[in-house]
């Protein structure tokens, strides 16, 4: 397949914008990339807004009404066919604190719906492949735009576990009740549980045994990232010399920057070792902080999207953790607690692209924080951009940023009603 487009956004290496530009799939793959017109007649010409790779969003508590920590194969199912309606291809279902026995329970349940992810540990760039379960009965939910063309759906790059290995006075929408300290033999449970699928967790490193778990969890091929956390800007450090790598939610339930203690947030901006998840709605940090972040730490911020399951969903009561949340009305509202704390979000991924566009970061670079970034951070090289060898998925977005269509392995998934 050949597709020419007005803009291509490739998101590797040192390739900006491509202001006309091509590439060709097979197999999959994309198999050439170029500038200018095509070396042809092409199958499909995009005479308007911007080609980019599939988005890429390493936490996603629920979508559509289905809170994954607690859904069955068809809520799964429902999430991962939905995703690309937002240009999202690739993602991790998120599961934070509850009591072990149902994490190890969702965990275990997680590994029969997703059997191709259960890989050995030296076989990271295995896992993740298109996820080809069948929507209930074919239909679109609420809050659908357009159609669903086909299978397969957003890809499952394992699980992120967020908790329950965190600060209580940094918990946010967290139950305090269930907050634990490191344990290494509920830590080997855990990865047992998952059959291979955990891939990220989230964690506070001034736990007692906190720095020894995080030596644990990255000897065995998981990426640990410090939240929910009170540490001090040494504390953080130390975590990354342990093998600590990310920071979930920057500027959220984490000690602040102060200019005689830089905290978590200012460890993370400064410390080149970490890469920042950013919930890029707005509301749960700025946009004038946002820019900041994207100024201080070039390359090392990621958005996510930290999505509940009220994301794509009218206003009203859903859950988050097994527990109440309510998504007031107004657009771009995130959903809180009962007594007011943010509890993840509703936004989407398109979305968050274009609201740090609207921010002042660049486009590529906004770009690059939703693909390229979070791909390379996971894991992923063949994810999170348009090259020779990656995989073919792709994103069509309109001038205004808002996905038009999907493409995952070279197959077209959902296209809007107006494309």
């Amino acid at each position: 397949m050949l597709i020419a487009a007005s803009r291509i956004i490739p998101a590797a290496g040192d390739i900006g914008i491509l202001a006309p530009g091509y590439l060709v799939c097979a197999d999959g793959r994309v198999t050439k990339v170029g500038a200018g017109r095509p070396p042809g007649r092409p199958d499909l010409e995009l005479a308007d807004g911007i080609l980019l790779p599939g988005l890429v969003d390493l936490q996603v508590n629920g979508y559509f009404g289905v809170e994954l920590q607690a859904a069955d194969a068809d809520g799964w199912a429902t999430v991962a066919a939905r995703l690309p309606e937002t240009g999202t291809t690739a993602f991790l279902p998120t599961f934070i604190t509850c009591p072990p026995d149902e994490l190890l329970a969702a965990l275990r349940r997680a590994a029969r719906f997703v059997p191709d992810m259960a890989a050995e540990p030296g076989d990271r760039a295995a896992p993740g492949g298109p996820v080809a379960l069948s929507t209930p009965g074919g239909q679109a939910g609420p809050g659908t735009v357009g159609r669903s063309v086909g299978q397969p759906a957003a890809r499952v790059l394992g699980i992120h576990l967020e908790g329950p290995f965190i600060a209580r006075n940094r918990r946010g929408a967290h139950n305090p009740a269930w907050i634990l300290d490191p344990d290494p033999a509920l830590i080997d449970e855990l990865l047992a549980a998952g059959s291979g699928l955990v891939r990220v967790v989230t964690l506070a490193p001034e736990l007692d045994g906190a720095l020894a778990a995080i030596r644990q969890l990255a000897q065995a091929g998981v990426l640990v990232s410090v939240g929910h956390s009170d540490a001090t800007g040494h504390q953080v450090s130390a975590a990354a010399m342990c093998g600590a790598r990310m920071v979930t939610h920057l500027f959220n339930a984490q000690r602040p920057m102060h200019h005689r203690e830089p905290g978590v947030v200012g460890q993370a901006l400064s410390d080149v070792r970490l890469t920042s998840g950013l919930i890029a709605d707005l509301r749960h940090v700025s946009g004038q902080v946002a820019a900041i972040a994207f100024a201080a730490a070039p390359g090392r911020i990621c958005l996510v999207t930290d999505a509940a399951a009220c994301a794509g969903m009218p206003p009203g009561r859903y859950v988050l953790g097994g527990q109440p949340i309510e998504l007031p009305p107004g657009a771009a509202a995130p959903p809180v607690r009962a007594d007011g704390t943010l509890a993840g979000s509703a936004l989407r991924m398109d979305s968050a692209v274009a609201n740090m566009v609207a921010a002042g970061v660049g486009l590529a670079e906004a770009v690059a924080a939703a693909t390229v970034i979070p791909a390379d951070l996971i894991g992923r090289p063949d994810l999170g951009r348009i090259a020779a060898g990656a995989a073919a998925d792709l994103a069509w977005l309109s001038d205004d940023l808002r996905t038009k269509a999907t493409w995952i392995a070279g197959r077209q998934v959902y296209r809007s009603a107006e494309s």
